[in-house]
């Protein structure tokens, strides 16, 4: 059985979709608006990549096994 992470499949799905949001965000802002407002698009996007690779990594940690000496 696959180790759980520390965020549950909903939560995941909201971070991906947060990801993905503020990475589609941040180059139209940039283009339409003239201050670099756009780049808090960046840092969140950057922020939540983070956390979903973190998560990823804890869901592929190899569970730990009991051994009975």
């Amino acid at each position: 059985m696959r180790s759980v992470g520390f965020l549950s499949e909903r939560q995941r799905r909201f971070a991906w979709l947060g990801f993905l949001l503020a990475a589609f965000q941040a180059p139209l802002a940039a283009k339409l608006v003239n201050d670099a407002s756009w780049f808090f698009a960046v840092v969140v996007a950057l922020v939540v990549a983070t956390v979903i690779i973190a998560d990823d990594a804890e869901r592929r940690r190899p569970e730990t096994v009991d051994y009975v000496e």
